[in-house]
């Protein structure tokens, strides 16, 4: 069972595209809720908002606890705001679940006015290119040692992988290529077999 993030955002695409990715998926707005699935996606939208709606809701302190045990997550866009431990220019007050050893750049590709479509490579997404489709779209600045950078535009980092935690600049959902969720679906899958032994 993975959970979508249904705080803000692009949730029911989200929703599709793990359900074509073989899953199981169901939107998490409350603590009860996220004790029930086996892995979240924290989906775009505005990372502010989203930022303070887990607060509100009292996700946040509950998702962080699940994220520190192991639990896999994948940030799109917002998203990966969200799982950076630190953000380069934050807005007042605005909180972050952390997990990724790495430092983003909000809206760094640009405005809504400027958002764009690019074929990305993507390590461990077989196949062609990814279509990625970058809307106000963060980039990674720096990466930790124990961050794997999965792919780059334009001499940026775009996705990162640290252990169970996954994160993309562009949205995936957004393409009908369900690659990128069905790589993070083998992820959840992989950590439930590890825990069952």
């Amino acid at each position: 069972m993975i959970g979508v993030l249904a705080l803000q955002g692009d949730v029911r695409e989200h929703l599709v595209a793990l359900a074509a990715a073989d899953a199981v998926a169901r939107p998490v707005r409350r603590p009860e809720e996220l004790a029930e699935v086996d892995g979240l996606v924290i989906p775009g939208g505005e990372s502010t908002t989203i930022s303070k709606l887990a607060v509100l809701f009292g996700v946040m302190d509950p998702l962080r606890a699940r994220v520190r045990d192991g639990m896999p997550v994948y940030g799109t866009c917002a998203g990966m705001i969200m799982l950076a431990d630190k953000i380069l220019d934050p807005r007042s007050g605005q909180e972050t679940v952390g997990g990724i050893d790495m430092i983003v750049r909000r809206n760094a590709f640009g405005r809504q006015n400027e958002s764009f479509e690019a074929a990305v490579d993507v390590r461990g997404v077989d196949g062609d290119p990814v279509e990625g489709v970058f809307i106000r779209a963060p980039w990674v600045e720096s990466v930790g040692a124990r961050t794997e950078v999965l792919a780059e535009h334009d001499g940026h980092i775009v996705a990162v992988r640290q252990d169970n935690a996954l994160a993309t600049s562009f949205h995936p959902e957004l393409t009908g290529d369900h690659r990128v969720h069905a790589l993070f679906v083998d992820m959840v899958r992989g950590n439930r077999t590890a825990e069952s032994l």
